[in-house]
């Protein structure tokens, strides 16, 4: 098989294995191992063993010392502390952009997209959908604005803990009250971010992104303490512990 071909079958199986667990098909604290895996993907069991090791560096698979896996298990204390880590990555992002610079092209894209994002929560053309997909963009254009590899790697890495993407909340946050008042606020603070940056002023820019993060855990404490009924909907909190 070719390199494109293993990297393909590659990313197939982290894609796949991460959907499982994520959403709940395999249940926290299961034993997984790459046999298995490799049989309920379909696929061999190198690029299988490959995801199962960048999962457990993603924190979603614990190692057994008996051998395999197990689906790790999170507690609301470890969603809450994914949130705010990524919220302080984030942070150094902007911070970095607007000491440093923005990258130029990031910088007009972001431009674009906050002006795209300005169209999508006016409340005369509401438009949720394009505001799940401009909302991720945002967040990934911000994690790279700063031009350092090092920084965009760990803000998607920490992305990945269960709960703390950018865009966890939103799968079911039509159903919260207020919540285009909530997506408003969130836009609000997205322009602010952005002005921070090219204002060159750098402990702004860092304080809102922080605090713009924390949205995602009044959202969080919101499903599991208001509306439990909604945790289906929301990747990852199949995982959480009770």
């Amino acid at each position: 098989m070719s390199k494109q071909g293993r990297k393909a079958q590659f990313t197939r199986a982290l894609i796949e294995a991460r959907s499982l667990i994520i959403d709940g098909s395999l249940p926290a604290g299961e034993r997984l191992t790459e046999t298995a895996l490799a049989e309920r993907l379909d696929l061999s069991r190198t690029p299988v063993r490959q995801a199962m090791d960048r999962l457990v560096d993603e924190g979603l698979l614990e190692r057994i010392d008996t051998g395999g896996c197990r689906v790790a298990r999170f507690t609301m204390a470890d969603l809450v502390d994914a949130i705010e880590l990524r919220g302080v990555l984030e942070g150094t992002a902007a911070r970095l952009a607007a000491e440093r610079g923005a990258v130029p092209e990031i910088a007009d894209r972001m431009e674009q997209v906050l002006d795209a994002l300005d169209r999508a929560v006016d409340p005369a053309r509401f438009d949720f959908r394009a505001y799940v997909r401009l909302n991720e963009e945002f967040h990934d254009l911000l994690a790279r604005l700063a031009g350092s590899p090092i920084v965009a790697r760990e803000v998607e890495r920490a992305s990945r803990l269960p709960a703390a993407s950018p865009v966890a909340f939103l799968q079911g946050q039509e159903l919260i009250p207020d919540f285009r008042v909530s997506l408003g606020r969130a836009q609000h603070q997205h322009r602010r971010i952005y002005e921070a940056v090219r204002d060159r002023e750098g402990a702004r820019a860092e304080a809102l992104a922080r605090e713009h993060a924390r949205l995602a855990r009044a959202n969080l404490e919101y499903v599991m303490h208001e509306q439990p009924s909604l945790a289906d909907r929301v990747p990852g909190l199949a995982l959480v512990a009770g």
